[in-house]
């Protein structure tokens, strides 16, 4: 498999790995792209899909959302290392392709870190649109990047580092955000309680 393709492949498991690994399992099939063998096999593939659907739904229910992120920690960064360290231009060298397997994992957890901060921010809110908006644009943009993976390997590969860099740089935002937001309600709840206190010795 093109370098380009599985360090897109490997960004985009960060996000979706199931959704990735039946992309190119059936693009395999059809020789869009050189994917492993044992990724073409249509148990794989059937496997695949059947959990993707699964992610679909649980990725729109708030909360639920990131408690299977969590799960998913190790999971994501361990298939983009396997994508990436499977390239085509590792096949063969050891030492190639253990750094390689780095590099995949760290385009994964990139887009994972991003994709669970983000989820954790707008679960904040009591709305659920939002978070309904949020899962459709990762879904929208996961099959985008897929359809360049297999088209233009060579423009994947660049699309890859430029959205692992932004995605760090986002992560960093997320997380400050995110604690700003729980010492504010931390504040509130001290401040009610205050409150409360104060009231009730008052009647008393």
């Amino acid at each position: 498999m093109d370098v380009g393709t599985a360090a897109l492949g490997a960004w985009s498991s960060g996000i979706s790995m199931y959704f990735v690994a039946a992309v190119l399992g059936i693009a395999g099939r059809l020789d869009w792209v050189d994917s492993p063998e044992w990724l073409r096999e249509p148990w794989v593939i059937g496997v695949a899909v059947v959990l993707f659907v699964v992610e679909l739904v649980v990725d729109k229910v708030p909360w639920l959302d990131s408690t299977w992120d969590a799960v998913h920690t190790a999971l994501r960064p361990t298939a983009g290392a396997i994508l990436l360290a499977g390239a085509e231009a590792t096949a063969g060298e050891a030492r190639q392709q253990l750094w390689m397997g780095l590099g995949g994992a760290g385009l994964a957890l990139s887009a994972h870190l991003a994709k669970a901060s983000l989820r954790a921010v707008v679960n904040l809110s009591p709305e659920p649109v939002s978070n309904l908006v949020v899962s459709l644009g990762e879904d929208g943009l996961v099959a985008a990047l897929m359809g360049l993976a297999v088209a233009f390997p060579r423009a994947a590969l660049v699309v890859a580092c430029a959205l692992a860099a932004a995605c760090s740089v986002t992560t960093v935002l997320l997380v400050r955000t995110l604690r700003r937001t729980r010492q504010r309600w931390r504040d509130r709840r001290r401040d009610q309680l205050v409150r409360r206190r104060a009231r009730r010795s008052a009647t008393g």
